[in-house]
């Protein structure tokens, strides 16, 4: 039996062996990487057939979320998507789903991603392979078409800051944004933001803070539609739970009669998108008011959207 010194004297020796063998491994590791990878040919490939194929209102789903190199290749014209939680979004905007997919690479984790992904959908057709890519085009049943998008409407809307006792200040509409009094983050105009990792095209509605409102009032919501408002706030603001931030309110109402439709509320500390929605009994086109309010405004960089959803495909 070896004496404990003698143990001693070779633990060095194990160590410095150990540090080879995961060296070595590595080294293999990253030998082999550059085979998993997609040729520029590839990239090239599949643009192609997307290009020739695509139809107005596909999108592309990146799998894994992570593989972004294929968007300097792919027809600008088609949304990419890719983001950690892609793989389980309804992407409902699309009627059709190319899923662009790299299945051969490490920690993939295809089983994971059918999981979130297939649920609704249906596979039109085989996968075609360029390389290590693999595209296949699915028919997305979580589909709703849009009647009416807040984002896209915004340039006819009124825009104001409304007081507890009902007094208003316009903000002025200079072509792209609706300017309020008052300090640069009070106004409303359509902009990309990311919201827990997902990027997103909303409304910027920051609170004016107090009980004062930032307010936005769209014509032409049409009835017998899905009415759905969302609303997140951006970036790392919303994880803060300090107890001086406020919770922020968003809020739907009817223009004419002052009913409340939708509301959804994000106290300090609630990250991601919250959603409301009701369906609008059938009738005519109607005027909504959307609103903001946070007591203080601190850390409340909101971002909203408003969609009248129709009927599933």
């Amino acid at each position: 039996m070896r004496s404990p010194r003698k143990l001693l004297r070779a633990l060095p020796l194990v160590e410095l062996g150990a540090l080879v063998l995961v060296a070595l491994a590595c080294l293999a590791f990253q030998l082999r990487l550059p085979d998993r990878f997609p040729a520029e040919a590839d990239y090239r490939a599949v643009a192609g057939w997307l290009k020739a194929e695509a139809r107005p209102g596909d999108a592309v789903l990146l799998f894994p979320w992570w593989t972004e190199k294929a968007r300097l290749y792919l027809p600008p014209e088609l949304p990419v998507y890719g983001y950690l939680g892609s793989d389980g979004d309804d992407l409902d905007a699309h009627p059709r789903v190319w899923v662009l997919g790299q299945p051969e690479l490490p920690r993939a984790d295809a089983a994971g991603f059918q999981a979130a992904f297939l649920p609704g959908r249906t596979v039109q057709g085989a996968p075609r392979r360029a390389g290590r890519l693999e595209l296949t085009l699915y028919e997305n049943g979580r589909h709703r078409p849009r009647r009416f998008v807040a984002s896209e409407a915004y340039a006819r809307a009124r825009v104001y800051l409304e007081s507890p006792d009902g007094q208003r200040r316009d903000c002025a509409f200079d072509g792209r944004t609706h300017r309020c009094p008052g300090p640069p983050h009070l106004y409303v105009a359509p902009e990309w933001h990311e919201i827990l990792y997902q990027p997103r095209r909303c409304l910027w509605m920051h609170p004016p803070g107090g009980e004062q409102r930032l307010v936005a009032e769209l014509d032409g919501v049409p009835g017998g539609t899905e009415l759905r408002l969302e609303g997140g706030i951006i970036f790392e603001h919303a994880w803060q739970r300090s107890p001086r931030l406020s919770t922020t309110y968003v809020v739907v109402e009817d223009a004419a009669t002052r009913e409340r439709l939708l509301e959804v509320a994000q106290p300090p500390g609630l990250e991601g998108v919250q959603k409301a929605s009701r369906t609008l009994p059938p009738g005519e086109p109607r005027t909504v008011r959307v609103w903001v309010q946070a007591d203080n405004p601190e850390s409340r960089q909101m971002c909203v959207e408003l969609l009248a959803l129709g009927e599933a495909s």
